[in-house]
């Protein structure tokens, strides 16, 4: 610990003073000199106070995971002047997540702990480990017993004390085991709802919007709006979450309605089960007067299951009849899907059927950072940046990269930079650069409009070439990692403020106009 010659009896409050001599409320100062004999002393007890009071405001501000993450086992005093505190970490991890996420908790926490208002300097000392002092708030105590890993929330990649460490092969088995069971699609529910699948969680862009504004209505007026909703699209897209987001806002503003949440596939066992046991008007029972909100998911899964699908006709046109909520999830329009008989294809497209979209580029990129702030790992915008721009094709597998990395930083204690997550990734950065540059991306786009590239570099001003061109621009920008001058000297030496002009423009258009944010998928897919 540094020992400045500040003295600490005219900074800290009389609560924080162990001996009669120091500084009390009334304004007595003991002398500097007085104070140097006893300075050893009162750094070791105050500062430690101090710590504490900060450590007890902290613990109610933030979550508890991320309390035990960031601040609980990391978190000690260095040095205290009139104007400053310097408070050292034991990780660059933890600093970069309390500056990035927790810098204003912390001021106001160090404000309430000293009644001053200090800058705050934050400074790494891997060698330091906080003191344990007893008698303290008994939620604190506790993580102060123990050394907490710096992704808490990676649980099954922690080790305890006396644990062996694992070894580089069993590290990177377990961080691939990791990825594939991210990516693999769940094909049950137990009828439980998750409640972190929230609507506060769901990233909303273009691709799902409209999906995302009908699950809300739907939400709010159960059963009044729209007696039966019907979301479709590719596999790990964000329809089960939508399920139940829906069902946990059901549950905060409707409480007295009973929510039933299955899927296709549970719902045939539970009929077989009942066709079985002689159960079957109990089954029908259940659903008919024991349910306000059905949701099934992947309702496709019926297909060619005549008496599956001849119950759940009959179930959907009683709580039809009843005014309650149906809510349907599947990867195709109910005219697309082969197998299921009419009657039920007529029934579904009667609901309100909305779909959701491939995110785009820039969905991705909120999907990531919410992700890492969820996961409690800090992740550089480059590094955001080409996990966005190599993983297009459902949010499951950009989750799947994220746990990869976590996994990776967690166990060899390291921070993630663009090297790190190349690797991991097993991202080619020179093969990237061959195919995806100014050149490749508007040639792209010239066969997608067929438009031809001269016309798009041109000065030409008819609105599809306008439209192409700053198609291009943005691409260039966003997946190309051109700069704004690289790429106004590409398309006819124009200024970069044409440039940033073009690429707003069509950060825009995406965010109002569905179908043209399909088509920037589609292009982008082509890269």
């Amino acid at each position: 610990m540094n020992n400045s010659n500040f003295p600490l009896s005219n900074f800290l409050d009389s609560k924080y003073l162990s001996t009669p001599n120091h500084e009390n409320l009334d304004g007595n100062f003991i002398s500097t000199s007085s104070l140097k004999t006893n300075l050893n002393s009162v750094d070791n007890s105050n500062f430690n106070k101090i710590r504490l009071d900060i450590l007890s405001s902290l613990e109610r501000y933030v979550s508890k995971d991320k309390f035990s993450a960031f601040f609980a086992n990391s978190l000690i005093i260095k040095n205290i002047d009139p104007s400053s505190i310097t408070l050292c970490v034991t990780t660059d991890f933890n600093k970069k997540m309390i500056e990035e996420y927790y810098s204003e908790v912390l001021k106001n926490s160090v404000y309430e702990a000293t009644q001053k208002q200090l800058n705050i300097n934050l400074v790494v000392n891997k060698s330091e480990e906080p003191r344990v002092v007893k008698n303290i708030n008994p939620s604190i105590a506790q993580s102060n017993n123990y050394k907490i890993n710096k992704a808490s929330s990676v649980k099954n990649m922690s080790f305890s004390i006396n644990e062996l460490r694992p070894s580089s092969e069993e590290v990177l088995s377990e961080m691939n085991s990791r990825y594939i069971q991210k990516t693999k699609e769940a094909k049950t529910f137990h009828h439980v709802i998750d409640r972190k699948k929230t609507f506060d969680s769901f990233i909303v862009g273009p691709s799902n919007n409209l999906a995302h504004a009908s699950a809300i209505a739907v939400s709010n007026k159960p059963g009044e709006v729209y007696s039966a909703l019907y979301i479709y699209g590719g596999s790990g897209l964000g329809k089960t979450h939508l399920l139940h987001a829906i069902a946990n806002k059901i549950l905060e503003t409707h409480p007295r309605l009973r929510i039933d949440i299955t899927s296709a596939n549970d719902f045939m066992s539970e009929m077989i089960e009942a066709f079985k046991n002689k159960t079957i008007v109990e089954f029908r029972k259940r659903y008919y007067e024991n349910v306000d909100v059905l949701m099934i998911d992947d309702i496709h899964m019926m297909t060619n299951k005549a008496s599956t699908q001849n119950e759940f006709f009959h179930v959907f046109n009683e709580l039809q009849r009843r005014k309650k909520q149906l809510i349907f999830t599947s990867d195709k329009e109910p005219k697309d899907i082969t197998g299921l008989e009419d009657r039920i294809k007529t029934r579904l497209s009667s609901s309100l059927v909305v779909d959701i979209q491939q995110p785009d580029f820039e969905t991705r990129i909120a999907i990531l950072k919410q992700k890492a702030t969820e996961e409690n790992i800090y992740l550089p915008e480059d590094v955001i940046e080409l996990i966005a721009s190599n993983v297009k094709t459902n949010i499951r597998e950009l989750e799947g990269s994220l746990i990869k990395l976590i996994a990776c930083s967690s166990v060899f204690n390291i921070d993630i930079d663009l090297a790190t997550a190349k690797e991991q990734l097993r991202i080619n950065p020179d093969d990237h650069k061959k195919t995806v540059n100014i050149e490749t991306i508007t040639k792209t786009v010239s066969k997608y409009f067929n438009i031809p590239v001269a016309d798009i570099r041109s000065s030409a001003r008819k609105k599809e070439i306008t439209t192409a061109r700053h198609i291009s621009m943005y691409f260039s920008y966003y997946i190309g990692r051109s700069t704004y001058v690289q790429i106004g000297d590409y398309f006819g030496k124009r200024d970069h403020t044409s440039v940033m002009h073009g690429v707003n423009k069509i950060k825009d258009l995406q965010k109002k106009d569905k179908d043209f944010s399909k088509k920037l998928y589609e292009i982008e897919t082509q890269f």
